[in-house]
């Protein structure tokens, strides 16, 4: 598969997979203005926390590029990270990559060399998530997902979906049951589409379908991605993780966040912190079809992500390895 998210160099583009067009069509995107960043973003034709990042930091390194010796350059250079900053509020990545872009040297060789950078650490980090997370997986178990959390949310092997990708290379027989995921049916239209690509057997279900299977003992494990990890552990994934990690719970399920090390928002003590994205109520009311689904003039309640709370949480997954959700908080003395 194409990398969602890549750095043409020689062009100076930044180069995406437009999501919102599968699975009907792999249509790529090459962009170079500020405007053209910011509605992929917030349109989610790039979408996933670490693909996101990887996307602003690439932006980042080509508007400066392009920037050249502009006067005011530092200035506008600041504008752009702030105006990248502003389209998704709630995942930690982008701001860590951008505020890592700014830390080092601002000529645009150096942004242009961090941002391949970032790119690079990203495949590498997922990889180990993988293999870390690949050695909770048995031959023949059923995994559940919530969203996307796979290839296309990443540059390359994803979070939660990496260890089901790492158990495959491995000769394990995993068996994915997908939600669709309201209202954007990212599970739907992405994750069953990549894992289809891949030839991994996966189910699709409703949302409101994953307790009939939990209740039929029917699921091992269940893997989610993040956006923002609070260093109490608390954890904003997209919006149905909090009631899936409920039932979870009950049901006596192990439940998995897969993440890199920098979702970890160690300056945001708890999940009530965590500013949360309200999205628009067309999503909802019409996004899908040609009529409208609901009244016209209806309210429309539409956030974009919700908490699960650390106690519904078996364990976090990163590349540092499997750090029980208990300890998670005393990783911040880890932090480098």
């Amino acid at each position: 598969m194409q990398d969602p998210v890549s750095f043409d160099v020689e062009r100076n583009r930044l180069v995406i997979i437009d999501q919102t067009r599968l699975p009907g069509e792999l249509k790529l995107l090459s962009l170079h203005s500020i405007e053209e960043m910011e509605t992929a973003i917030r349109t989610l034709q790039v979408r996933g926390a670490p693909a996101i990042g990887v996307a602003a930091a690439i932006g980042l390194a080509v508007l400066a590029r392009a920037l050249g010796t502009d006067d005011g350059y530092s200035s506008k250079l600041h504008q752009y990270a702030d105006r990248l900053r502003a389209t998704r509020p709630t995942a930690v990545n982008l701001a860590w990559a951008l505020e890592r872009m700014l830390a080092g040297p601002h000529d645009p060789e150096s942004l242009a060399r961090e941002a391949l950078a970032i790119w690079s650490e990203d495949i590498e980090t997922c990889r180990k998530i993988g293999e870390h997370g690949g050695a909770l997986l048995h031959d023949g178990d059923h995994v559940l997902t919530h969203c996307n959390a796979g290839r296309l949310a990443t540059v390359r092997y994803g979070t939660a979906l990496a260890p089901v990708y790492i158990a495959q290379e491995q000769g394990k027989r995993i068996h994915v049951y997908a939600d669709e995921t309201r209202p954007l049916l990212q599970g739907a239209r992405l994750t069953a589409y990549e894992l289809t690509e891949a030839g991994v057997p996966v189910t699709l279900l409703c949302d409101n379908m994953a307790a009939g299977l939990l209740s039929a003992g029917a699921i091992d494990a269940i893997f989610i991605g993040a956006d923002r990890i609070a260093r109490n552990g608390d954890t904003a994934n997209k919006t149905g993780s909090l009631g899936l990690s409920i039932m979870a719970r009950y049901y006596d399920v192990p439940f998995y966040v897969c993440a890199p090390f920098s979702t970890i928002d160690f300056s945001c003590a708890e999940g009530g912190e965590i500013p949360i994205e309200q999205r628009a109520p067309e999503e909802v009311t019409q996004t899908w079809y040609e009529e409208r689904m609901a009244p016209q003039g209806i309210e429309v309640y539409n956030p974009a992500f919700d908490i699960v709370p650390n106690e519904n949480i078996a364990a976090f997954v990163t590349e540092r390895g499997v750090i029980p959700a208990r300890d998670l908080s005393k990783q911040s003395s880890c932090v480098s």
